[in-house]
């Protein structure tokens, strides 16, 4: 036991010598983007601010970054659905409907006020 520690124990790890990790592959951005949207990332997060141990604000951060394929394949596809983001926007089949019927009621009441429900007198029952 009189062995130096060193001897005992075998080669230390260096951080001069780092562990062998596959060459990084030199890419143009271009490449690099395509990787990413191909595979997608994922970057979670949140904040908390508390004063006195009660909590006042809490953000948590949710961020996806993949293709429009990568993301439908895993099942996420809200911008299909929203409105705003959809290029069908005001196209809405309910809503044309709707505005055609509101029309047709407007020129209705224009016809005959009379019958206008909002327009009579009330009935004394």
């Amino acid at each position: 036991m009189t062995e130096p520690l060193a001897n005992r124990l075998g080669p230390l790890p260096s951080r001069a010598a780092p562990a062998s990790y596959p060459p990084a592959s030199s890419g143009s951005l271009a490449d690099i983007l395509e990787r990413v949207l191909d595979k997608g990332i994922v970057i979670a997060g949140d904040i908390r601010i508390n004063l006195l141990d009660i909590e006042l604000l809490t953000v948590k951060l949710r961020i996806l970054i993949a293709s429009v394929d990568k993301a439908r394949e895993m099942g996420i596809d809200w911008w299909e659905h929203d409105r705003s983001l959809s290029s069908g926007h005001g196209r809405d089949p309910l809503e044309q409907e709707n505005r055609r019927l509101r029309a047709e009621l407007e020129e209705l009441r224009r016809e005959r006020p009379d019958a206008d429900p909002r327009r009579r007198p009330p009935r004394d029952d």
